[in-house]
């Protein structure tokens, strides 16, 4: 499975923006889907993650209530909605599929990876 993330870009705190990932490859099979984020000097730290069939959606602290997952399985496609964002969300935001079933909030139950789309949010 391969991923490519788009949507990153600069915003003005307050703002929004919509991050999308593309799947391709053997997509046919049942992936949970997540997104990470790494900011300036940390690691790379869970955001989201959505059930293969959308019905499970789990959220950082951190973001809920600000940010929504979604899926739109016809064009194997994940996004990430952002609202109110701040300075701290200011990273590279990664996509994620994992095979492993329930909620996995882990980086190291991820195995594909998308190659990071850059977030700066300015004050």
């Amino acid at each position: 499975v391969q991923l490519q993330a788009s949507g990153g870009g600069l915003v003005q705190a307050g703002g929004f923006l919509r991050l999308s990932c593309v799947a391709s490859g053997r997509t046919g099979s049942t992936y949970a889907m997540g997104w990470f984020r790494q900011g300036p000097g940390n690691g790379r730290s869970f955001i989201a993650t959505i059930s293969w069939n959308a019905a499970i959606t789990y959220y950082a602290d951190s973001v809920k209530g600000r940010f929504t997952i979604s899926t739109d399985n016809a064009k194997n496609t994940v996004y990430l909605e952002m609202n109110s964002l701040n300075s701290e969300d200011t990273a590279v935001y990664y996509c994620a599929a994992t095979r492993y079933g329930g909620v996995q909030v882990s980086y190291g139950q991820y195995e594909y990876w998308g190659q990071g789309t850059l977030v700066t949010v300015s004050s």
